[in-house]
């Protein structure tokens, strides 16, 4: 069941009548007439409204994640069963130890309370149930990996064996790592001071909310379960907002990202045929490719949530349009990047350890963000190159503040601009490595960026006969994308600009209808339902 879909659109509609029809003060809604048909209606009587919903968002989860991988969803029931249990030992153990919420205005005293939790059961539970999600996560998506890494040097064909036998027979589960990283955060939460949860049917509503299961965004607990309230029914401004949302993400999916993959799947497959001014093209569609698919997906998964009384966190704000690298993570893939400074690089100590500290923080979180995203030496080689950019830009910064000329020039607008540029060309040229994982193919791709000449068959095959378009014309379409997504940064970003609701509910009906006519026939798989 793919978020683009009239099935979608039907079991949605489903959910949402099922979902808002268990109001206690609504005598003739769906509930109330169904209690009157079944015998045991009186089973019903004494359950709360909340609870009801709980079950409706819980059945509804199941069912969806069970349209894409049915065997799955016990394993899915029974992590998040361990993950319950595992939160409640470690509160228990937290209340013991007297642990409390870090504050800001502790004494010393109470500092060396919190570091002796360090030596006591807390920590060897935290730790515990840290070590068996990523255990999970390893066992799915890096075993391969990690067997072919090292009986490739050692020259182990039994382990190259074993490597391709898993490869071709172990399927990942989808959300796998958004799972293990929710679960992760919840444990880390706990311990510093949350509290656990005793209502299973809440904490699982949560974990295998449909929404955001597959890809995210990445939601803590605590946030996500002040939400849950016996809310009567939606506003009207909320119902619209959410389809907004929902037809924005459609648009930017179906029309734009599945249109641009089909050129970047045409471009990278005849590699070895294209040249410095198609690879740089294609690099430049990938980079929007990446964003349209992502973003889209993260708009109709918070349009849905919406539709239910729950608001999920903003994932992109403008990337592209950021000047630094520090700053490009703070509005790219959001969530993750929350995640990574929480309980990572605080943890590791931040920035208060000295220039030379920060960077190898920096250096280690990215490293982790690119094994976390696929088990490839790409994806490793990504994360690495955007940690010693942050740790360039934090060089940079720090010796800013101390040289009056550097620090006004990076404020002047010919500063700005060659910040943006830098910046930008930084993300798009990695996004190669992100891309072709594969370093023999994204290699040659950053050697053929500069002075090589394309096979005129490349030509031919790519823009003529698949495409029937020119290569030019490609560009003014990339060039206009572009600036279409520097017109809205400027009216939301820079303007505060908001459409009225009579204008969205306008458009939403446009938008879909435009889907419809003008999508790529069977659409392309969502990026990240691989990461």
């Amino acid at each position: 069941m793919q978020f683009i879909s009239l099935v979608y659109g039907i079991f949605l509609l489903l959910t949402l009548i099922s979902y808002w029809s268990l109001g206690r003060s609504r005598p003739k809604s769906l509930k109330a007439k169904l209690t009157r048909i079944l015998p045991l209606r009186h089973l019903f009587d004494n359950i709360p409204t909340q609870q009801l919903r709980l079950w409706v968002l819980l059945i509804s989860s199941l069912l969806f994640y069970a349209s894409l991988q049915l065997w799955y969803v016990p394993l899915l029931l029974l992590m998040t069963l361990i993950n319950f249990l595992w939160g409640k030992l470690l509160a228990a153990s937290v209340e013991q130890s007297g642990l409390k919420a870090v504050d800001s205005h502790l004494s010393n005293q109470e500092w060396q309370k919190i570091n002796s939790v360090w030596h006591n059961r807390a920590v060897v539970i935290l730790t515990l149930g840290i070590i068996a999600n990523v255990l999970l996560l390893i066992l799915f998506r890096y075993v391969p990996f990690l067997l072919t890494s090292v009986a490739t040097p050692l020259n182990l064909p039994i382990a190259l064996e074993s490597a391709d036998w898993l490869q071709n027979r172990l399927i990942v589960p989808l959300g796998l790592s958004f799972f293990t990283f929710e679960c992760i955060a919840y444990l880390v939460d706990i311990y510093r001071g949350a509290p656990a949860t005793n209502n299973f049917l809440k904490f699982s509503s949560y974990k295998l909310f449909f929404p955001k299961l597959i890809s995210g965004p990445i939601t803590r607990y605590h946030y996500f379960a002040a939400q849950l309230r016996n809310t009567p029914f939606l506003s009207f401004q909320a119902i619209t907002e959410g389809l907004w949302l929902i037809a924005c993400g459609a648009v930017k999916k179906a029309l734009i990202a599945d249109s641009l993959g089909i050129y970047v799947d045409l471009s990278f497959g005849y590699l070895e045929r294209a040249g410095s001014g198609d690879l740089w093209l294609t690099t430049l569609a990938y980079g929007l490719q990446l964003y349209f698919d992502f973003s889209g997906y993260v708009d109709i998964a918070r349009g849905t949530a919406m539709l239910l009384g729950i608001n999920l966190p903003r994932n992109f704000n403008f990337p592209y349009f950021t000047t630094s690298l520090a700053e490009f993570w703070r509005r790219w893939h959001i969530t993750l990047g929350d995640w990574l400074r929480n309980y990572l690089y605080f943890p590791l100590g931040g920035s208060r350890q000295g220039l030379t500290r920060t960077s190898l923080n920096l250096l280690i979180i990215m490293l982790v963000a690119g094994i976390w995203h696929g088990a490839a030496w790409g994806f490793v080689l990504w994360g690495a190159l955007h940690g010693l950019g942050l740790a360039i830009h934090r060089l940079v910064d720090k010796l800013s503040q101390q040289v009056e000329i550097l620090q006004k020039w990076w404020q002047s607008i010919p500063g700005i601009i060659t910040a943006w540029f830098i910046t930008q060309l930084s993300v798009f040229v990695t996004w190669i490595f992100f891309r072709l994982p594969r370093l023999d193919q994204s290699w040659l791709v950053v050697q053929r960026l500069w002075g090589h000449d394309g096979d005129i068959q490349f030509s031919q095959q790519v823009y003529v006969e698949a495409l029937n378009i020119e290569r030019f014309h490609l560009t003014l379409i990339l060039t206009a994308i572009f600036a279409c997504m520097g017109v809205a940064y400027t009216v939301h970003n820079g303007l505060k600009i908001e459409l009225n609701w009579f204008i969205k509910l306008f458009l939403v009906p446009l938008c879909l209808f435009c889907v419809w006519l003008l999508a790529p026939e069977g659409g392309l798989p969502y990026i990240y339902f691989d990461f």
